[in-house]
C-alpha cells in the first residue's frame, strides 16, 4: 500500500513501486529512469515485462534490421528494440523501425516519436503471440504508424512476412493490396524498395 500511497503522490516508478500503478497508469517521465533487471514497455500506462525470446525469434529480428539498413535510402533511419513514443502512457519497442529522421537529435533523443515512425515490425513470439498480433497494432495504427509487418515462422521454420498498410479512413490495419504475404522473399515497394531472401534471415 506504501508504494500505492506514493504513486499517488506524483512521484516516479521505482523497484518497488512499478507494479503498483494508479487508475490513470504510469507516464513515460514517471519510468523512463526505472531500472529493472529485465527488459520491459510501456502499455496502456502499465509496464510491461518483455519475455526471453528464442534463438530464431532474434535471428530474424537481426538480419531483416541489417538487410533494412543496407536497403534504406533519405531521408529514412532503421533501429532494433527501440523505444517508440505512441502517446505519454503508451511506449512499446517495437522489433524493429523504420523512421524519418528529419527534425530528429539522435544526441538527445529517448523515444521514437511515433509520428517520424513509419514502419513497425514484430516478429512473434511463442509468449507474446496475442501482443504482436493484436495488441501492438492496434496501438501503431492509433498512432498513425503508416505500415506494420508480423512476422510468422511456419511448419519448416521460414519467415513468413505479413505486410499491411494503414487504412486511414477506418484507422485500421488492412493487407496489403500489392502482396499480403510474403513467402519465400520480401519484395516490396514501401517504405522504399526492399527485396530480400527470406531463408537467409535464419541461414546467416
Amino acid at each position: 500500500m506504501a508504494a500505492e500511497a506514493e504513486y499517488q503522490q506524483g512521484e516516479r516508478a521505482t523497484p518497488d513501486s512499478w507494479m503498483y500503478p494508479p487508475p490513470d497508469g504510469w507516464t513515460y517521465d514517471q519510468v523512463k529512469e526505472l531500472t529493472l533487471p529485465y527488459d520491459w514497455e510501456l502499455v496502456d500506462g502499465k509496464i510491461v515485462v518483455r519475455g526471453a525470446t528464442k534463438w530464431w525469434h532474434d535471428l530474424v529480428r537481426d538480419e531483416l534490421y541489417f538487410r533494412l539498413r543496407s536497403a534504406r535510402v533519405e531521408p529514412f533511419g532503421v533501429n532494433v528494440e527501440r523505444w517508440t513514443m505512441l502517446d505519454e502512457r503508451n511506449v512499446p519497442k517495437p522489433d524493429v523501425i523504420v523512421f524519418d529522421k528529419r527534425g530528429l537529435d539522435s544526441r538527445t533523443l529517448h523515444c521514437t516519436p511515433a509520428q517520424n515512425t513509419v514502419l513497425a515490425v514484430e516478429v512473434v513470439s511463442t509468449g507474446s503471440r496475442q501482443h504482436d498480433r493484436f495488441l501492438k497494432p492496434g496501438l501503431y495504427a492509433e498512432a498513425g504508424i503508416d505500415y506494420f509487418w508480423r512476422i510468422e515462422r511456419d511448419e519448416d521454420d521460414l519467415p513468413v512476412v505479413h505486410e499491411f498498410w494503414l487504412h486511414h479512413e477506418s484507422g485500421v490495419y488492412v493487407p496489403s493490396p500489392e502482396r499480403p504475404v510474403h513467402t519465400g522473399k520480401l519484395a516490396t515497394s514501401l517504405p522504399f524498395p526492399v527485396d530480400v531472401d527470406l531463408r537467409d534471415l535464419i541461414e546467416a
